[in-house]
């Protein structure tokens, strides 16, 4: 049976996570202004996907690959920091771009929207980074079935990020309204978007923690 204290603490865990800026809110955003909620939400059942998948790998044995080939999981961290600099550095450039300012995107099909949204998530270093380091934390050994805990820990990490996603698609409109009225709210935006994800940038490349072992 997993502990109480697991499940709060990991939902807390997942929580302060997803209101994080990173991929998947940037390309959620941008798909609910640009198409709509409709492909907003096909988006983000993509993004589901790849908690799944990032779930069923970790609980199965990625967590082993990563400690037997410790290289290959400071190259994925590093590759992930490489990425939330690159999206850091779109924010705060001269003439950059606030994820809620509309834009001319073309319409991508439901197949695309869905695909692109897996991707993203699984390419996001803070997933990879919570499902490797973080949920197997708050498994206990003297709670039985190691296995069992790591599922339902990753299904409240699940919930709790596709809930506040969800939130994230079905605002994005009236968002990207409000502050289109709003010029210099709409640069604070950017600015504090761009510093999240320099900080997660750099916390992510200087992590020297290792994967632990679900």
């Amino acid at each position: 049976m997993v502990e109480l204290s697991g499940v709060l603490g990991v939902a807390m865990v997942a929580l302060g996570m997803v209101l994080t800026p990173g991929p998947n809110m940037i390309y959620l955003v941008s798909r609910s202004i640009t198409q709509g909620r409709r492909a907003g939400v096909v988006s983000l059942s993509g993004v589901a996907v790849g908690f799944l998948v990032y779930l069923l790998a970790t609980n199965l044995g990625l967590s082993v690959v990563f400690l037997a080939v410790p290289e290959l999981y400071v190259a994925v961290k590093l590759a992930g920091a490489a990425y939330l600099a690159y999206l850091a550095w779109n924010a705060l450039r001269p003439g950059g771009v606030s994820v809620f300012a509309p834009e001319e995107l073309p319409h991508d099909s439901p197949r695309k929207l869905f695909t692109m949204g897996m991707m993203t998530n699984l390419l996001n270093p803070k997933i990879a980074i919570m499902y490797l380091s973080l949920i197997p934390q708050f498994i206990s050994l003297e709670a039985g079935n190691v296995l069992l805990q790591g599922l339902l820990l990753g299904s409240v990490q699940i919930v709790v990020a596709l809930t506040v996603n969800l939130g994230i698609v079905l605002a994005a409109g009236a968002i990207a309204v409000f502050l289109a009225r709003r010029p210099t709210w709409l640069r604070a935006q950017r600015y504090l978007m761009g510093a999240a994800l320099g900080l997660l940038a750099v916390s992510v490349a200087t992590d020297t923690s290792a994967p632990a072992r679900a």
